[in-house]
């Protein structure tokens, strides 16, 4: 049994008081910094009674339907200056298409999938390491994935529903793919259908009409919210 396909049919968990993670911005005060030359016996102070705050970076989860385009849109924010880091998430399907280990996704096997739900593995230490660097995370999870990180974090983090205009674009979006069987696809969209349904519990929809805008909407919602 595919461990990924049994946690597709869980119920989305409603939201509830969020966890408050254990990281911190951390601020400096009054720093000075000198350098000796021992040749000269000289001392120079570079800086002298500077305060400023190392910030952490925010959390924006993506998400949508299998074909929404919300990878698309997530390798377009790449390239646009939002300081990104990419959370490479973990599956226990095989890959599709061009995909590769460690790249799009850890792909894991199930025993392993399980073991590392088990030890916690998936999602605070990755998020740590990334924001104590300054980097804001960026993810592509799925609706029960998203869901849980907005509990997570709260306030922190941003989530983003990128919604397809209709299951008939979604199937016509699939099928040109040509990395899925038939059933492969029909399976998918009943899943998508499902999903769609919980797109009023994110923070914000976009719907991914026309490629072009929709990742103009994103960029612009973002950077709104890292600015804050």
């Amino acid at each position: 049994v595919r461990i990924d396909r049994i946690f597709d049919r869980r119920p989305v968990p409603e939201p509830a008081e969020p966890r408050v993670p254990t990281t911190y911005d951390i601020e400096f005060r009054h720093v000075g910094f000198s350098y000796s030359n021992e040749a000269e016996a000289t001392r120079t102070e570079a800086l002298r009674d500077i305060s400023f705050t190392a910030r952490q970076g925010e959390i924006t989860a993506l998400v949508g339907p299998s074909g929404s385009g919300k990878s698309t849109i997530i390798n377009y924010l790449l390239t646009q200056n939002l300081n990104l880091a990419f959370s490479i998430s973990a599956t226990s399907r095989a890959p599709r298409g061009e995909e590769k280990n460690g790249v799009e996704y850890y792909f894991l096997t199930p025993d392993e999938f399980r073991r590392r739900i088990s030890a916690g593995d998936f999602l605070e230490s990755e998020v740590e390491r990334l924001t104590s660097a300054g980097k804001n995370v960026i993810f592509d999870v799925d609706v029960v994935g998203g869901v849980n990180i907005k509990q997570f974090y709260g306030e922190r983090a941003l989530s983003i529903f990128i919604q397809p205009p209709g299951i008939e674009e979604l199937r016509r979006r699939l099928t040109s793919r040509a990395t899925d069987a038939p059933e492969v696809i029909e399976s998918r969209l009943a899943k998508a259908e499902y999903e769609m349904s919980f797109a009023p519990k994110f923070d914000r929809i976009v719907v991914n009409d026309d490629l072009s805008t929709a990742e103009q909407e994103v960029l612009q919602i973002i950077k709104k919210f890292l600015d804050k």
